[in-house]
C-alpha cells in the first residue's frame, strides 16, 4: 500500500473487449442525446408558450432543466472514459466535483418529483383551490426549497467523503465518482460516513417517496369518484404511468444507498446507475410531459409557426 495519499482516480472499463465497450458508448450516446432533446423541447416550449404558464408547467420546466443538467453531469465524462484505449483517470478535486453536482442535482430532482405529486394532488383534489394554493410564491418557494435542500446535503456529503483519507487502491469500479464506490477506495474508517450517507438517502429517497405514495392515494380515490369510465381510465393511465417512472427511479437509487456498503456490489451498482443517471431523465419528458395533451398542443403550434415562418 502507498504512504502518500492519492491524487487521481482511475475508472475501471466495462469490459476488456473493444467491441462490447463501443457498443456500450453507442447505447448511452443514443439515451443520452434523446435525453437532451426530449428535455431541452419540453423547456423551450414551456418558456415560449404563454398557455403553459402555470404552476403544473413551471414544475416540469424545473424538471426538465434539472434532468439536462443532472444528465450532463455524469455521460460526457463516462463516454469518454468508453472510447478511453486505457483506463481513464481523473482528479480527486474533478471526482470531487462531479459527486457533488450528482448528489445536488440528483437531490433535488427527487424532491421536486414529490412536489409535483402534491400539485396534482392540490389540482384534482381541491380544484376551486388550486389557483389560491398554488400561487406563483409558493410554487416559486417550492422549487427553490427542492434545490436548496440537494445542495446543501451535496456540500456536506462531498466535503465529509473527501476529507477522507486515499492511500492504497486508486481503481473507482464505476463509470464515475459515485458514493458507495468511492467510500471503498478510502483508508479510513467510514463508518460515520456511512450513517450519514444513509440519513441523507432517508431525506431525499424515502420521505419524497413516501409523500408521492400518500398524494397518490388521494388523487386515486378522487378519481374513483369520477363517474364517466373514460375520464377514468384516462386519470388512472396516467397515474401509472407517473408512479412507473418514481418507482423505477427511487427503487433503483434505494437498492444502492439505502443498504450497508459492506454488501455493495460494484457490478450491480453499475447497471443500476445507468438507469437512474441514463434511462430515467429519458423516461421523465416522455411520461410527464409528451403525454400531456396542453403540451402536446403547444408543440404542434410551435412547429406550425417554425414551418410558416420558414415558408415566408
Amino acid at each position: 500500500m502507498k504512504s502518500e495519499n492519492q491524487t487521481e482516480f482511475h475508472f475501471h472499463p466495462f469490459s476488456t473487449l473493444p467491441e462490447i465497450q463501443l457498443a456500450i458508448f453507442l447505447l448511452l450516446l443514443l439515451l443520452y442525446v434523446l435525453s437532451l432533446c426530449g428535455n431541452g423541447a419540453v423547456l423551450l416550449i414551456v418558456q415560449i408558450d404563454h398557455s403553459l404558464h402555470s404552476p403544473m408547467f413551471f414544475f416540469l420546466g424545473n424538471l426538465s432543466a434539472l434532468e439536462i443538467c443532472y444528465s450532463s453531469a455524469i455521460a460526457p465524462l463516462a463516454l469518454v472514459n468508453l472510447l478511453s484505449q486505457k483506463n481513464a483517470t481523473i482528479s480527486i478535486s474533478g471526482c470531487g466535483t462531479q459527486m457533488f453536482f450528482f448528489i445536488f442535482l440528483g437531490g433535488a430532482d427527487c424532491v421536486l418529483l414529490a412536489v409535483m405529486a402534491y400539485d396534482r394532488y392540490v389540482a384534482i383534489c381541491h380544484p376551486l383551490h388550486y389557483k389560491l394554493i398554488m400561487s406563483q410564491r409558493v410554487c416559486g418557494s417550492l422549487a427553490a426549497a427542492s434545490f436548496a435542500l440537494g445542495f446543501l446535503l451535496s456540500l456536506q456529503l462531498t466535503i465529509l467523503i473527501f476529507r477522507l483519507p486515499f492511500c492504497g487502491n486508486n481503481e473507482i469500479n464505476h463509470f464515475f465518482c459515485d458514493i458507495p464506490a468511492i467510500l471503498r477506495l478510502a483508508c479510513g474508517d467510514t463508518h460515520v460516513h456511512q450513517v450519514y450517507v444513509f440519513i441523507c438517502s432517508v431525506l431525499v429517497l424515502t420521505v419524497p417517496f413516501l409523500l408521492i405514495c400518500i398524494s397518490y392515494a388521494f388523487i386515486l380515490v378522487a378519481v374513483l369518484e369520477i363517474h364517466s369510465s373514460k375520464s377514468q381510465q384516462r386519470a388512472f393511465s396516467t397515474c401509472c404511468s407517473h408512479l412507473m417512472v418514481v418507482l423505477l427511479q427511487y427503487g433503483c437509487c434505494s437498492f444502492i444507498y439505502l443498504r450497508p456498503n459492506s454488501i455493495y456490489s460494484p457490478e450491480e451498482g453499475r447497471v443500476m446507475s445507468v438507469i437512474y443517471t441514463f434511462v430515467t431523465p429519458l423516461l421523465n419528458p416522455m411520461i410527464y410531459s409528451i403525454r400531456n395533451r396542453e403540451l402536446r398542443e403547444a408543440l404542434h403550434r410551435a412547429l406550425r409557426r417554425r414551418a410558416l415562418s420558414q415558408e415566408k
